[in-house]
C-alpha cells in the first residue's frame, strides 16, 4: 500500500473474486406502464393505502417537515413515549424493522412480488470507534444474510458510518494528516476492505453510497481501490454516482477508462442525489461554485446520458439505476429493448426506496426486469435522521409527493368501485 498526502493507493493485486455463473435465460419483457395502479399496489391493504396517503400528505407540507426534526429531538431527549407512534406510521412505511430479523417479513413480501431487498443499516450520527466497529460488523452481518439468498441481491453501506467525518474531509482535500488522523484513516480503509472482502468471498454485490462533495473524493478512492482488488472477475463493489452534480458524468467516463486500464469490472449505482439543499447552502456560505446542476433539466440530461453510456459499455459495466424518475426508468427500458438486451440481464438493475414509487418498482418487476428496494433498518430513535432526510428530499423534489398521492387516491377509488 503506497501513501501520498495522506491518501493510500492500493496497487493492483493478483487476487481474484470467485468465478460465478453468469448464465441467464433470454427474457422477452412485457410492455411496461407506470400507470397500472392495480399492479403497483397489489401488495397493500386498504389500511396500508390510508397510512401512505396520510404520510405523503404530511410530507408534502414544508412547514411540517421543517418542524419535525427539532420536535423529534426534543421528544426523545425528554423521553416522551413517541417511539410507538413513529413505528406505526413513518417507520412502518419506509423502514423494514429494528434489526435484520425484523426485516424478514418485508424481504419475503417484496420477493413474492418479484422484487429483491437491499439491506441498509441506516443508523446515522454516531461518531466514535465503537460505533464504527458496530456498523462494520452489522454490515458484515447483512452480507452473511445475503450470501446465496436471491431475495437479497445487494447490500450497502455509508462510509460515514465507519469513519470520522473530519478525517474524510482532510483526505478529500489532500491535507496532511497528523498521527491520529492517519491512524483513523487507516482504520477506515481496513473497515471498508473487510466489508468488500467479505462480500467478494460470499459473492454478494455491495454498494458504497455517495455522500457530501467535500468528503466524496475519499469515498471514491476507497471504492476504486476495492473495485480494483475485488472486481477482477465480475462487479462486486459498486460506487455511487450522483448526477445532480455537474461534474459526475465526466467522472463516470473517467472511471470507466481507469477500470479498463486497471483490468477490473466497473460497478456503478446511478442516482440523482440526496444533499442538494445542504450543498447549495455550503457553497453560498464558503463562496465557491455550487457543485449542483443549475437546473433540474440539466440533472435529468446528465442522468440519462449516464444510462446511455453504461448501456453502450455493458460488457464492462454493471449498473443499478437508483431513481424514482419515470422518464429515466422508461428510457432504460427502451435502451434495453433497442439493443435487444434481455430484461433480466444480470448487469442491469432498477432500484427504489421502500415505501416509495411502487408504481415503478412493481410494474417493472411484473414485466420481467431486475428490481430491488432499499430496505433500511435500525432502532426507531437511531433511524430518525434517515427518515427526516427522506422527508426533506420529498419536499424538495417537485411533484414527487403529488405523484405518490394521486396514485394512492386512484387505487383507493378503484377498490371502492369494485
Amino acid at each position: 500500500m503506497v501513501k501520498q498526502n495522506g491518501i493510500s493507493s492500493i496497487k493492483k493485486l493478483s487476487l481474484h473474486a470467485p468465478t460465478l455463473d453468469f448464465s441467464f435465460m433470454s427474457h422477452q419483457s412485457q410492455t411496461v406502464s407506470f400507470d397500472n395502479i392495480e399492479t403497483a399496489f397489489s401488495g397493500k391493504t386498504m389500511a396500508d393505502l390510508n397510512r401512505s396517503y396520510f404520510l405523503f400528505k404530511a410530507i408534502g407540507s414544508n412547514t411540517l417537515v421543517r418542524t419535525m426534526e427539532p420536535l423529534s429531538k426534543l421528544a426523545f431527549a425528554i423521553h416522551l413515549p413517541v417511539s410507538p407512534l413513529v413505528k406505526a406510521t413513518i417507520f412502518k412505511q419506509f423502514v423494514g424493522g429494528e434489526n435484520i430479523d425484523d426485516c424478514q417479513n418485508t424481504i419475503d413480501r417484496l420477493y413474492n412480488l418479484g422484487v429483491g431487498s437491499i439491506l441498509d443499516y441506516s443508523v446515522e450520527g454516531k461518531h466514535n470507534d465503537e460505533s464504527f466497529e458496530r456498523t462494520t460488523n452489522e454490515t458484515l452481518h447483512t452480507i452473511t444474510k445475503a450470501a446465496g439468498n436471491e431475495k437479497i441481491p445487494f447490500c450497502v453501506f455509508k462510509v460515514t458510518g465507519l469513519s470520522n467525518f473530519d478525517v474524510l474531509e482532510k483526505v478529500s482535500s489532500k491535507s496532511l494528516l497528523d498521527v491520529t488522523d492517519q491512524r483513523s484513516w487507516e482504520a477506515t480503509q481496513n473497515r471498508v476492505n473487510r466489508i468488500c472482502s467479505h462480500a467478494a468471498k460470499n459473492n454478494v454485490r455491495i454498494f458504497i453510497d455517495a455522500e457530501e462533495t467535500w468528503i466524496q473524493p475519499a469515498i471514491d478512492l476507497l471504492a476504486e481501490n476495492n473495485m480494483q482488488e475485488f472486481n477482477t472477475e465480475r462487479p462486486i463493489v459498486f460506487n455511487t454516482i450522483q448526477l445532480y452534480r455537474h461534474d459526475r458524468l465526466q467522472y463516470l467516463k473517467d472511471l470507466y477508462q481507469r477500470s479498463k486500464n486497471g483490468f477490473y469490472k466497473l460497478g456503478v449505482k446511478l442516482v440523482r442525489g440526496a444533499y442538494m439543499e445542504k450543498e447549495r447552502e455550503r457553497a453560498a456560505l464558503k463562496n465557491y461554485l455550487s457543485p449542483i446542476q443549475p437546473t433540474k433539466a440539466a440533472s435529468d440530461a446528465d442522468y440519462n446520458q449516464a444510462l446511455k453510456f453504461c448501456i453502450e459499455h455493458l460488457d464492462d459495466i454493471a449498473i443499478c439505476a437508483g431513481t424514482h424518475n419515470e422518464d429515466s426508468s422508461m428510457l432504460l427500458v427502451n435502451l434495453m429493448k433497442h439493443r435487444n438486451i434481455a430484461s433480466n440481464h444480470p448487469h442491469i438493475w432498477f432500484s427504489q426506496l421502500l415505501g416509495m414509487s411502487d408504481h415503478i418498482s412493481f410494474n417493472l418487476s411484473k414485466a420481467g426486469y431486475n428490481v430491488c428496494k432499499y430496505v433500511p433498518y435500525g432502532p426507531v430513535r437511531d433511524v430518525m435522521p434517515y427518515l427526516l432526510r427522506r422527508a426533506k428530499e420529498n419536499t424538495s423534489v417537485k411533484g414527487q409527493t403529488g405523484r405518490e398521492l394521486s396514485l394512492i387516491m386512484k387505487e383507493k377509488a378503484r377498490r371502492k368501485s369494485l
